[in-house]
């Protein structure tokens, strides 16, 4: 059985539970799986043991807290609670086969094209994006999503500004680091994720994917410290007023990509600023399929659903848009 951990708050109240079906059961004075991943780090201890350690007879019903019926919520399963600024929020593309099928549609239909830039990056994955232990691959798409400030929890909505031209999931997993106090990388775990961004802006020009990403996305609602990621099924599923709109079986794991996750994580931890003592990083590693790549366009209320095998209870969040014109930002200048 995997370990997984969840956050909780109460109004200024912090917690961390481990999960143990059908309760969560509240650890000693811990406040936050940062801090748990620190003193664990301190002790030399592996963060699995280290949280059973730390476990407390206190155990809370989950299903009242995942549902929203309890004065718990669920936090986004890992965040820098002193600093949000100190959590990179990223990504890794054209990892799957899905998603690089979809990517080749939206900008051969701009570019008329029989193999766009997309598809050619993709292609050196497949050619060279598992390399043998101890090798350096070839370098994957990396792109940056933002601060911690823009993750949401289980439960929470997922905003479609009014600046945007559209808002659609991506369901993902996504690896998350601790930068230890040597400058070197600890992965403490994976959570499901929706790595939600503007494929409509995105499709104009494939030079708009940096601005595509910058959104909000959705993390959790469980840690999982020990997780089986060789070959992993799940679901997205999006409802329209309770009916379910879209939904189709996907699959993640090293298995079903074309960089392995020693490459990729070689080439985001390569760089010297990826590696600041303290650092919490949160990075998605790529989609199966997109309801965007089947013509379904997400609107205001719709709610989507990302489950993974062994990866806890399904995420679910709630889209919410703009119903204002976009405003014109100033700068004013110090003259």
């Amino acid at each position: 059985m995997s370990t997984r951990l969840i956050q909780l708050q109460r109004e200024g109240e912090r917690r961390v539970a481990l999960v143990e079906e059908p309760r969560l059961r509240l650890l000693q004075k811990v406040t936050s799986i940062y801090a748990l991943v620190h003193e664990a780090l301190a002790q030399g201890a592996k963060l699995s043991e280290f949280a059973k350690q730390r476990e407390k007879d206190e155990v809370l019903d989950y299903d009242p807290v995942y549902e929203g019926r309890s004065d718990w919520r669920v936090l986004p399963a890992m965040d820098h609670p002193q600093e949000p600024a100190r959590c990179l929020v990223s990504g890794t593309g054209l990892t799957h086969f899905g998603s690089a099928r979809d990517r080749q549609a939206m900008h051969a239909q701009l570019a008329g094209e029989d193999l766009t830039d997309s598809m050619k990056m993709f292609r050196w994955g497949v050619e060279g994006g598992r390399p043998v232990a101890g090798q350096i691959g070839a370098s994957p798409e990396w792109f940056y999503k933002g601060s911690g400030s823009i993750l949401r929890g289980h439960g929470e909505p997922l905003d479609v500004p009014a600046f945007a031209e559209d808002g659609g999931e991506e369901a993902e997993v996504a690896c998350i680091y601790v930068i230890g106090p040597d400058g070197g990388p600890r992965r403490i775990g994976m959570a499901a994720g929706n790595e939600f961004s503007d494929h409509q802006f995105e499709r104009k020009n494939y030079l708009n994917l940096a601005g595509s990403k910058l959104r909000k996305c959705a993390l959790g609602p469980e840690l999982v410290i020990d997780a089986e990621f060789e070959s992993v099924p799940g679901e997205v599923v999006i409802e329209r007023d309770g009916v379910v709109l879209w939904s189709k079986p996907i699959r993640t794991g090293e298995t079903e990509m074309c960089h392995s996750l020693q490459n990729i994580e070689h080439h985001h931890f390569k760089f010297e600023q990826h590696r600041r003592p303290g650092d919490v990083h949160v990075h998605f590693l790529g989609a199966d399929c997109l309801s965007f790549g089947e013509g379904v366009t997400l609107a205001d209320g719709d709610v989507t659903k990302i489950r993974f095998d062994g990866f806890g209870r399904p995420l679910r969040n709630t889209i919410r848009r703009a119903n204002s014109p976009p405003e014109l930002v100033r700068a004013i200048p110090l003259t």
